[in-house]
């Protein structure tokens, strides 16, 4: 088991506890006087406590599924992959908000996940300003203990930037009683990702290539995570609209070299892998939060208490609260054509699978003729199809409020219910299954999508980039039919892309569409948007298909600027009235 390599510790201001293991061997009980915090025994300590805020869970905030790690919410149901679900529009009204677009400031959604975000930051620099205090001779792995740090603050960030933009920076040689006068326009976008991506490459050069222990940063975690912030550099934004202006073709070169970089990682060769617990640290995982259960913290354990409300309701064997549920725009988007290639214009077809109500147990589902993407099946629970290894019953019934939110669940991030894997009970759904933060299937893409906006030779290299990750959809066994395993579940095709229709404008579109479909609900697509600068001609789009079933969605509408999220009114008043709001948005 994983708890038995990886130790969460977690602090609350100065009071400390730790669970033994690999990581540490003592276990301090009560709180530590600042002697104490300010001497290298603390060490293990603070490290461990920032690394076990990766989980979302910190005690300086509860609350973890409303400000979730995994960004369902911010980068999903913010987007056109996802409704927010539960028990109708007035269940967690704030990510209604956030599904709509009427974020004001005052959403205590987005004041709890930049106050989290800051806290774990804030654990960094605690461990920060020890270590560099500490004698080397005394400690070891000092130097590599501040790159760790510096590679999870830088994390958490990029999160701050890409959600935000306007963010106050403070590292650990700014003394706490001076964070009340920091600003947060200091620093434009380009100049935080900029520093972002400095300190990664530098604790890259001090780690080394593979821990020993499960879970610690790596230096291929913090070339690829170089690579990302890059990645998104590279689109550079006006400062007041937000919109793209340039791609910056020699950052995106930075991008495929650093790439080049990053080694030993691979596909897995099932998809449907990626949600197995045996997976979790295998092949394709580069940097994850790491998860664990039955570990004696109570109720299931160190589990992604950020997935708490999702799993299916309903009928469903979870008994879950039922949010987050794939949107109809994202099933008809895994339609293909004759060839397998994704229908780049499918919101002129008619809805795919469309679900006719029979009774609270069974439905029906219509226009399943078109060929799909398997991948459809891989990561939405739909009607009718098996979910899963599950054979006591298909998804049928699965949605707790299906008059406002239709029939469709998520399979993503779910063991099986039957699976030993899952915890009996509360809380529902619950496993070890690790969050993936970046896969080699990130990398793959990110590179394909570098080559393509460089242009040239390049491109046929992103090209094969891309089919590469279609090859393994297209070969990772197929979801069968309930009642007759001997067939599949629904008309699967997929295909490669061939050179004859490759330029550089088809490649863009084919992979911003593979984006999509590799990694929906992993709660990247939003960000992605922005960062393309398609942010407002998507969700038009997307509102203009939907809105004739999703009866909330007919005065919802983009506005420019509103690509990031206002700044919370909350932090406006700690600061003291220094800080600047975003575009898009009311002045303070």
């Amino acid at each position: 088991m994983k708890y038995n390599k990886f130790i969460y510790s977690v602090i609350a201001s100065v009071a400390l506890s730790a669970c033994s293991d690999d990581f540490l061997e003592n276990k301090p009980q009560g709180s530590l006087s600042d002697g104490v915090m300010n001497s290298t025994e603390a060490i293990d300590l603070l490290v461990n406590s920032a690394y076990a805020s990766l989980s979302g869970f910190t005690n300086e905030q509860g609350d973890p599924w409303v400000r979730p790690t995994t960004n369902w919410s911010f980068g999903e149901v913010r987007a056109d992959n996802a409704y927010k679900g539960g028990g109708g529009e007035g269940d967690l009204w704030d990510i209604h908000a956030m599904e709509t677009f009427q974020v004001q400031s005052n959403n205590g959604n987005l004041d709890g996940k930049w106050f989290n975000l800051y806290s774990q930051i804030s654990r960094c620099n605690a461990a920060l300003r020890v270590l560099n205090a500490a004698d080397p001779d005394e400690v070891k792995v000092r130097d590599i203990r501040i790159a760790e740090m510096k590679v999870l603050r830088s994390h958490f960030y990029f999160e701050l930037v890409r959600l935000f933009n306007k963010i106050p920076y403070m590292d650990e040689n700014l003394p706490t009683s001076e964070y009340v006068n920091v600003t947060n326009d200091e620093f434009t976008r380009d100049q935080h990702l900029s520093r972002i991506a400095a300190e990664l490459l530098e604790a890259a050069e001090v780690l080394p290539e593979r821990q020993s222990e499960i879970g610690r940063v790596n230096r291929n975690i913090a070339l690829a995570y170089a690579a990302k912030v890059k990645l998104y550099q590279a689109y550079e934004q006006d400062p007041t609209t937000n919109s793209v202006v340039n791609v910056n073709k020699n950052l995106m070169k930075e991008v495929v070299e650093l790439i080049d970089r990053v080694s030993g990682y691979d596909l897995l060769p099932d998809f449907q892998g990626l949600d197995l617990v045996a997976n979790e640290n295998g092949a394709e995982s580069i940097f994850a939060v790491q998860y664990s259960m039955n570990d004696g913290s109570g109720d299931a354990g160190r589990v992604n208490w950020s997935n708490l409300l999702n799993s299916p309701g309903g009928n469903s064997p979870y008994h879950g609260d039922g949010f987050f549920l794939p949107s109809q725009d994202l099933i008809n988007a895994y339609q293909t054509d004759e060839n397998g290639l994704p229908v780049f214009d499918y919101q002129n077809r008619p809805d795919y699978a469309t679900v006719t109500f029979i009774d609270d147990e069974h439905q029906t589902l219509s226009n399943t003729e078109p060929t799909v993407d398997p991948r459809l099946d891989f990561i939405v629970g739909r009607p009718t199809i098996t979910y899963k290894t599950y054979r006591e019953r298909p998804c049928q019934s699965w949605v707790r409020d299906r008059g406002v939110y239709g029939h469709n669940c998520a399979k993503r991030f779910w063991v099986s219910p039957e699976s030993p894997d899952m915890y009996p009970g509360w809380p529902w759904g619950a496993s070890q299954l690790n969050w993936q933060i970046i896969r080699y299937a990130d990398l793959l893409l990110y590179k394909a999508e570098a080559l393509i906006e460089i242009g040239g030779e390049g491109l046929d290299e992103a090209r094969k980039l891309i089919n590469r990750v279609r090859e393994r959809a297209m070969t990772s066994p197929y979801v069968k039919d309930f009642n007759d395993p001997s067939k599949d579940a629904a008309n699967y095709k997929i295909g490669l892309y061939p050179s004859s229709v490759w330029n550089q404008d088809y490649a863009r579109k084919a992979l911003r569409t593979e984006m999509r479909l590799e990694k929906a609900l992993e709660g990247e697509r939003y960000f992605d948007l922005v960062r393309w600068g398609i942010a407002k001609e998507v969700m038009t789009a997307y509102f203009n298909a939907e809105r004739d079933t999703r009866i909330y969605y007919q005065n919802a509408s983009f506005e420019t600027g509103e690509e990031y999220f206002p700044i919370p009114v909350a932090q406006y008043n700690f600061s003291g009235g220094k800080y600047t709001q975003n575009s898009g948005y009311p002045a303070f």
